[in-house]
């Protein structure tokens, strides 16, 4: 027990450190961003990222073999073009925080393209977290005093979405070949994910990158901490707690990012968007209840294994 415990508390030490990685580098993209276009930036990241995962398959010595093909180039489409690509175009004018926050409405989005596209309706703590999600976006985009960041929030909702299109299929492509292994998943995606990225940035490379000292530093900070280092600790942390107890701690990731742009990049957050930002966070942490509820009620998504909702049976007396 007392073993158990303690693999627990490391678990979260190591989902809180994931998150202090993931959080602040919202501001290492948002500055490396001054040194080189934001897609020379995206395709060295990814391409990078993606060879630190090969290196840590090899040292774990997990398997090369590459299964589900069209799946894994349409997954680094959604997951590493789509997203990666998007939210650090939307860096360019917008704020890193505001940008962080748009992101992160992933679940929200998650929520709503599994009612058409895989049949699983809106229930329970899902409605009062879509109303309060639909709401803080509303606030942040301020329709009636549209500035001249519009374009970025809307490259950001838009990577939101994309990444919650490649969560869905993940979970999909996961359920059909339960032995993909997750990094060797990860690590293929994003190198099919990153081809579209470095064609554009060939496309519109137009000034040289600035090869100092912080940018080398952003790009190791990306491709080393940001992807290898952090997949193993999300791993870690999956390994020895629930998944939603997992998915309501990133939660903290945007408030980092938030609080680190307004320290480091004196990003200054109108009225508005705060009162937008606390929205989003109030259903954020809604989703992650319902997760987290569901999966202790025993019950079995139809998206995750194409079969009927089936509640746990209650002992009778």
């Amino acid at each position: 027990m007392l073993l158990k415990k303690n693999q627990s508390l490391m678990a979260f030490l190591a989902l809180m450190l994931l998150c202090l990685i993931w959080g602040y580098n919202w501001v290492v993209m948002k500055n490396a961003l001054h040194f080189a276009g934001p897609f020379d930036f995206a395709a060295l990241r990814t391409i990078l990222g993606a060879l630190c995962l090969f290196i840590v398959m090899l040292i774990l010595k997990k398997p090369f073999k590459i299964k589900e093909i069209p799946s894994l180039i349409i997954l680094g489409l959604l997951q590493t073009a789509g997203f990666t690509g998007l939210l650090v175009w939307a860096l360019v004018e917008g704020g890193a925080g505001k940008t962080a926050v748009l992101t992160y409405t992933m679940p929200f989005w998650t929520m709503l393209l599994a009612w058409p596209l895989l049949g699983e309706k809106l229930s329970g703590w899902q409605w009062p977290a879509a109303f309060f999600s639909l709401m803080g976006i509303l606030f942040i985009l301020d329709p009636l005093h549209l500035g001249t960041d519009l374009f970025s929030m809307v490259l950001a909702i838009v990577s939101g979405i994309s990444w919650a299109l490649a969560v869905i299929l993940a979970k999909k492509l996961q359920a059909r070949s339960p032995d993909l292994d997750l990094i060797s998943l990860t690590a293929w995606q994003m190198l099919f994910g990153s081809i579209p990225i470095v064609i554009f940035a060939l496309m519109t490379h137009t000034t040289s990158i600035e090869w100092n000292g912080y940018f080398i530093g952003a790009l190791i900070y990306n491709s080393v901490f940001g992807n290898a280092i952090a997949w193993l600790l999300w791993l870690y942390a999956l390994r020895h707690l629930s998944a939603g107890v997992a998915t309501m701690t990133t939660t903290v990731c945007p408030v980092i990012a938030v609080m680190a742009s307004s320290i480091e990049l004196h990003e200054l957050i109108k009225p508005f968007e705060f009162v937008g930002m606390f929205f989003i966070g109030i259903s954020l942490l809604m989703i992650s209840y319902d997760r987290i509820k569901r999966h202790q009620e025993g019950l079995v998504q139809p998206w995750l294994k194409n079969e009927p909702m089936i509640k746990s049976r209650h002992r009778k007396g």
